[in-house]
């Protein structure tokens, strides 16, 4: 078995957002949502869904930043005051397990190579096919329903 790395979004990436009001988050391009409901609003800092009460920030965020056809933005949430990243090794958190996911295999400059749509419960058996292609560098998780970008997977070199 390979080792994979499973990261969420830096913290300090959106942490100049936190605490702005409406006006000034629209100015941003984000807006503010109230949890009402879980799972619902995956938080893509922690990869955990928020909890009613929470506030989270919808916002466009450039996933993919390669200079080739496959760069890639969509919509995603942050959790509003999320400062611990996720960062594990062989751990899948259940974010993922829950949902249908999108996965796709890139190469080191950037050119998808393979991709798959899967059970949550089985991303790990995905991981591990992926991987065993010398070629593939890392693999982005995708919310499959919706579209939107879930979290980094990368090989672990031991």
């Amino acid at each position: 078995m390979n080792d994979f790395r499973i990261s969420g979004l830096p913290a300090q990436q959106f942490q100049h957002l936190f605490g702005l009001s409406d006006a000034e988050l629209t100015a941003a391009g984000a807006q503010r949502c109230l949890v009402d409901d879980t799972p619902g609003f995956p938080d893509r800092i922690e990869l955990r869904d928020a909890a009613p009460g929470e506030s989270v920030l919808l916002l466009n965020y450039v996933h993919h930043a390669v200079a080739n056809p496959f760069r890639a933005s969509h919509a995603i949430f942050v959790r509003e005051g999320a400062f611990n990243t996720y960062d594990r090794i062989n751990e899948v958190p259940e974010v993922l397990q829950i949902r249908l996911l999108s996965l796709r295999a890139f190469d080191k400059s950037g050119i998808m190579i393979d991709a798959d749509v899967v059970d949550g419960a089985q991303i790990q058996p995905a991981i591990e096919r992926f991987f065993a292609a010398a070629n593939v560098d890392y693999i982005h998780a995708h919310y499959a329903k919706r579209g939107c970008y879930a979290a980094r997977i990368d090989r672990v070199d031991r």
